[in-house]
């Protein structure tokens, strides 16, 4: 008979539950506990590949070989332990490589960015006796002993420096509006420009409605409702559709409906609603 796999973990358990049962009315016990109701994942991983090549944007200067960054979006803080469960996650990424110790420690960093200056966590490291330094406008060092960390704070980032991670956000300003529009024109073909604009651009729809457009932003209407209008006509929606689609979308904006509750209501993707309702909104 082949040798049966012994199971020393359900075993260990069982013992020290044993080893446990004089305190066991106060203890409760986990066999195999769940660490997340999700499955661990890291938001962003970017490994360089050229170990001797430094980075010269400033949120990358500290970059090695791998650099983990975790992203909490503009309504989200980031607290005392999101930074532990990132921190656990360097440490669980360090442990998963495939030779002992494969991955070194100090090639690895880890990056937090979050739209606000988290004053709870700093505060924390304070008493902690961790001197949390500020390297320039937006980025800030933070001391460990295992990896390099640093924290990149949007708001205060620089449009100079650092104008499309300090644009997402659902608080932008008018004048930031404009500088983004800008910048967005020649870039419109891009799909990366593209994903970060849609995202702003809903995010800030009053910053960015008919009376308050500037010219870029009208150029960029015209070309969505062009690529719409082909999109259209090779899916073989006539004129005629198009037009009774335009009618319910108007009925929605005329009840003060907003793109995504139109697009929820009939169905359609925000892609499809946003041009006509623009476009309406211009009339």
């Amino acid at each position: 008979m082949k040798e049966q796999i012994l199971q020393w973990h359900p075993a260990f358990f069982a013992g020290l539950q044993i080893e446990l049962a004089e305190d066991a009315p106060y203890l409760e016990f986990e066999g195999e506990h769940l660490l997340s109701s999700k499955p661990l994942q890291i938001d962003v991983l970017i490994i360089k590949k050229l170990h001797g090549q430094r980075v010269r944007k400033n949120i990358g200067q500290i970059f090695r070989t791998y650099n983990i960054i975790e992203y909490k979006s503009p309504e989200k803080s980031l607290g005392i332990d999101d930074f532990y469960k990132v921190y656990g996650y360097a440490c669980i990424f360090k442990a998963d490589a495939k030779q002992r110790d494969g991955i070194k420690a100090k090639e690895i960093t880890v990056s937090f960015v979050c739209r606000r200056y988290p004053r709870k966590l700093f505060r924390y490291f304070m008493e902690q006796k961790r001197e949390v330094s500020r390297r320039e406008d937006g980025i800030y060092d933070i001391p460990d002993t295992l990896f390099r960390i640093q924290l990149i704070v949007t708001r205060e980032l620089t449009q100079e420096k650092n104008l499309w991670l300090k644009s997402l956000t659902n608080d932008l300003k008018s004048d930031g509006a404009r500088t983004l529009l800008n910048a967005y024109k020649g870039h419109q073909e891009e799909k990366l420009y593209e994903a970060v604009m849609n995202v702003i651009v809903r995010a800030n729809k009053e910053r960015f409605e008919v009376g308050n457009m500037c010219e870029a932003l009208e150029e960029i209407l015209e070309k969505n409702l062009k690529e719409k209008e082909q999109m259209w006509i090779s899916q073989g929606i006539s004129q005629g559709e198009r037009q009774k689609l335009l009618e319910l979308v108007k009925k929605k904006l005329d009840k003060g409906k907003s793109v995504s509750q139109i697009a929820e209501e009939l169905e359609e993707t925000e892609d499809v609603i946003l041009p006509l309702y623009m476009q309406l909104k211009a009339e």
